[in-house]
C-alpha cells in the first residue's frame, strides 16, 4: 500500500513520520520501490546463487555471508509501524547497495569464466564499490530512533568492519595460472601455439574441461559480446573468444565462432537446431546427425565429430567422461531412420556430407599434399626442401588434424633429421614445425629422444634469434612429459636456456623463464640450474622493472629455495633487502611471491629472518597478513609465527 507523501519543513528541517510499507525507492520521494520484505527477498535470492566462478568464488561466498547478517536488522525494522524520512532515505540507499551486490553476484555466478579471470582486477574494483555502498548505507542508519537492539547493532558493526578489511585485501591469480596465461596469450602471429598440456591445465583451473562446460561458456560469451560495453573491452573479448576456441579445439570441438557479421551456414543450422528434438542432436556439435554412431558407453554421436574427438588422442566418452573400453563405432540405424522420418515430416533438409571426406574426417586434398611434402623433405634441391619445410610448419600450426596426419605420414623422423641441416633458415623452420607438432600428446613421445633434444639444444645455442626462441618453447613443450624433464637436464639443455634468459629478446626471455620454471620442478634440475648460474640473472630480472618479469623470476627462485645450494646462493643480505622492499612496495602478486620466498629462506636460516627484521619487514608483513592476497596472508602469518618462535620480534 502506498503511503502519504512525506513532508519536510523547508525552514525548520523537521520530518514527519510515515506508515510502514511505504515505498523505499527514492529516499522518501514517493517513487515506486521495494518494501522491507522485498529487501529481505533480495538477500534470500543472492543466497540461492550457486556456481560462482573460481576466480572470485571466495569473495562471492564472503559477500553472501555478510549480506545475510543484515536479515536481523531488516526483521526488526519490519516490525515497526512508522518510518521517519531519515529511515526511508537509509533504506533507499541500502536498496541501491543491495541491487549492486545482486548484479555483481549474478555476474560471478552466470558470467564468462574466462572473462572474469582475465578481468579479475576490474571485478575486484566492483566488489570494492559494493562494499563502499553497503558501508555508507549502514553508517547513516538511525539505529537509536528505530530502536534497533544492541545485539543487532553489534552484528551490523561487525559486518561494516569486515567490509573495510575486505576492501583493503586484494586477491590475485596463482603463479602457475599467471604463467600459463602468459604462454597462451603470446603473440598470435609467431607461428607457435600454446602447448596442449598447458591448455588442459588452464581449462581445469577455469573449470572448462568438459563439453558441457564449454557449451555453457560459448553461450555466455556470445551474450557478452552483444552488450554495448563489449565495444569498450574489444581486446578482452577477443582474448576470451581466442582462448575459448583453443579450449574447444583441444577438446575436439570444431565449429565457427562468429560474434557478429554474416552468419555461416553452419551457424544457421545451429539456430534451427533449437527446434530439433534433443536426441537427434550430436552432443559435441549440437547439430542434427546425418550418420549417428554408438560408442562403447552406449552414447550416440555424429561419426565425423566423434572421430575428430578420438583422433585428438582422447579415450573417453565426451558426454559421460567414462574411459572407452574400445574405440569401435557401431552405426545407429534406428536413430538414423527416425531422424530421416522427422526431416521429411517437418520439411527439414539434412546438411550434405562433403563428397571428398575420408573416414578420419580429413580431405583427400590435404592427405595428398602432406604425403607430397613429407616426400620432399628428402629432396636434394635446397629450394624444394625449404618450401616443403615451411609448408609443413604452416600446416602444423593450423589444426590438430594436420599434426596427426603429418605424424602418420612419417614427417617427424624426417624433421628430426633436418634439425642438423647446415642452413640456419631450415633449422628455424624445422624446430618451429616440431614445436607445433609437439602440441599433440602422442607426437611429444615421437619427437622426444636423445637425437632430437640434443639437436634442439644445439639450435638453442647457435641458431637465429627466432630459432633460439622457438627452441626454448619446444623444450618447454617436450618437458611437459616428466621423463623429458630429466632427459633435457642430462643433455645440458639448462645452460643455454639460462644464456637466453640473460641475452634474449623480451619474448626469448619469457620463453626461457617458462621453460626453466617447468624444468626446475624436477629436483635434479634444480641443482643443474643453480650450477648453470641461473640465480644472478633472476636477481637482475627483479631489479630491472622495465622487463616486467618480477613474478616469473620470484616464482623460479621459490622453486630453487627448496634446494640447499639455492638457499645458500639466494640468501645474501642484499637480496633479503630487495625482498623486504618488494613486500613493502610491490604489487599484491609481487608481495605474495616475495613473502613466499622469504618464508622458504627464513625457515631454514634464522639469521636471514633476523636480517629481514632489521630491514623493517615486520610491519610490512603485518600489513600483508591483514590486507594481502589469500595466499600472501597465509605465508605472512606463517612467517610471523616463525619469527615469534625464534623470539626475533623487535
Amino acid at each position: 500500500m502506498a503511503g502519504r507523501e512525506i513532508v519536510i519543513d523547508g525552514v525548520r528541517g523537521e520530518c514527519y513520520y510515515e506508515k510502514k510499507n511505504v515505498v523505499v525507492g527514492g529516499g522518501g520521494d514517493g517513487s515506486d520501490g521495494n518494501s522491507v520484505e522485498e529487501l529481505m527477498g533480495v538477500i534470500e535470492r543472492v543466497g540461492s546463487y550457486s556456481g560462482f566462478r573460481s576466480a572470485h568464488r571466495k569473495e562471492c561466498l564472503s559477500l553472501v555471508r555478510r549480506l545475510k547478517l543484515l536479515l536481523p536488522l531488516l526483521e526488526e525494522i519490519r516490525e515497526l509501524e512508522y518510518y521517519s524520512n531519515q529511515a526511508l532515505n537509509s533504506l533507499a540507499n541500502l536498496k541501491r547497495a543491495l541491487a549492486s551486490a545482486k548484479k555483481l553476484l549474478k555476474n560471478c555466478s552466470c558470467g564468462s569464466k574466462i572473462y572474469l579471470t582475465l578481468e579479475s582486477e576490474a571485478v575486484m574494483v566492483r566488489f570494492h564499490v559494493v562494499y563502499d555502498k553497503l558501508s555508507q548505507a549502514l553508517e547513516d542508519f538511525p539505529y537509536v530512533e528505530l530502536g534497533i537492539s544492541d545485539e543487532v547493532k553489534e552484528q551490523v558493526q561487525l559486518m561494516r568492519t569486515q567490509l573495510k578489511r575486505a576492501k583493503k585485501r586484494a586477491d590475485t591469480q596463482d603463479i602457475e595460472l599467471a604463467m600459463d596465461l602468459m604462454v597462451v596469450f603470446s603473440k598470435k602471429n609467431d607461428d607457435r601455439n600454446a602447448d596442449k598440456a598447458i591448455l588442459e591445465r588452464l581449462a581445469n583451473k577455469l573449470e572448462l574441461h568438459t563439453i558441457a562446460d564449454l557449451k555453457e561458456e560459448t553461450i555466455v560469451v556470445r551474450k557478452l559480446a552483444k552488450r554495448r560495453s563489449a565495444r569498450q573491452n574489444a581486446e578482452s573479448i577477443q582474448q576470451v573468444t581466442d582462448l575459448l576456441g583453443r579450449f574447444k579445439e583441444n577438446a575436439g570441438i570444431y565449429e565457427d565462432f562468429l560474434l557478429d557479421g554474416p552468419v555461416s551456414t553452419k551457424s544457421l543450422r545451429q539456430c534451427r537446431s533449437l527446434l530439433i528434438p534433443n536426441e537427434f542432436l550430436c552432443p559435441i556439435t549440437l547439430e542434427i546427425m546425418t550418420d549417428p554412431v554408438i560408442v562403447a558407453t552406449g552414447q550416440t554421436y555424429e561419426r565425423a565429430s566423434i572421430q575428430k574427438w578420438l583422433g585428438s588422442n582422447h579415450n573417453t566418452c565426451p558426454k559421460t567422461g567414462q574411459t572407452l573400453d574400445h574405440i569401435s563405432l557401431a552405426p545407429n540405424f534406428s536413430l538414423k531412420n527416425l531422424i530421416q522420418q522427422w526431416c521429411e515430416k517437418n520439411h527439414f533438409e539434412l546438411p550434405k556430407k562433403e563428397s571428398n571426406a575420408f573416414p578420419d574426417g580429413s580431405t583427400a586434398e590435404i592427405l595428398e599434399e602432406i604425403s607430397s611434402l613429407v616426400y620432399d623433405l628428402s629432396s636434394c634441391q635446397l629450394d624444394v626442401l625449404k618450401e616443403a619445410i615451411f609448408k609443413i610448419r604452416m600446416l602444423s600450426k593450423e589444426n590438430p588434424e594436420n599434426r596427426v596426419l603429418i605424424a602418420k605420414g612419417g614427417g617427424i623422423p624426417q624433421l628430426i633429421r633436418l634439425l642438423s641441416y647446415p642452413d640456419s633458415k631450415i633449422q628455424e623452420h624445422t624446430v618451429t614445425a616440431l614445436l607445433n607438432l609437439s602440441i599433440d600428446e602422442a607426437n611429444k613421445r615421437l619427437i622426444a629422444g636423445e637425437e632430437s633434444i640434443s639437436a634442439i639444444i644445439e639450435i638453442l645455442q647457435h641458431g637465429t634469434d627466432e630459432a633460439r626462441e622457438n627452441s626454448a618453447a619446444a623444450l618447454l613443450s617436450l618437458s611437459m612429459l616428466n621423463e623429458n624433464k630429466v632427459l633435457i637436464g642430462t643433455l645440458n639443455g639448462i645452460p643455454p636456456l639460462v644464456h637466453l634468459l640473460q641475452t634474449g629478446t623480451t619474448r626469448g626471455r619469457k620463453d626461457a623463464a617458462t621453460a626453466l620454471f617447468n624444468l626446475s620442478l624436477n629436483q635434479a634440475n634444480k641443482s643443474r640450474a643453480i650450477d648453470a648460474g641461473l640465480i644472478p640473472p633472476l636477481l637482475h630480472l627483479i631489479e630491472d622493472k622495465n622487463l616486467g618479469m618480477t613474478d616469473e623470476a620470484l616464482s623460479i627462485l621459490l622453486l630453487l629455495a627448496s634446494h640447499p645450494e639455492g638457499r645458500n646462493e639466494i640468501g645474501r643480505l642484499s637480496f633479503i633487502e630487495t625482498l623486504v622492499g618488494i613486500i613493502k612496495n610491490g604489487t599484491p602478486k609481487n608481495k605474495e611471491c616475495a613473502t613466499s620466498v622469504l618464508l622458504a629462506l627464513g625457515l631454514n636460516n634464522s639469521s636471514l629472518t633476523l636480517a629481514a627484521l632489521q630491514y623493517g619487514v615486520y610491519e610490512h608483513l603485518v600489513e600483508v597478513a591483514r590486507c594481502g592476497t589469500n595466499r600472501a596472508q597465509r605465508k605472512a602469518n606463517a612467517l610471523l609465527q616463525h619469527m615469534s618462535k625464534c623470539e626475533h620480534i623487535p
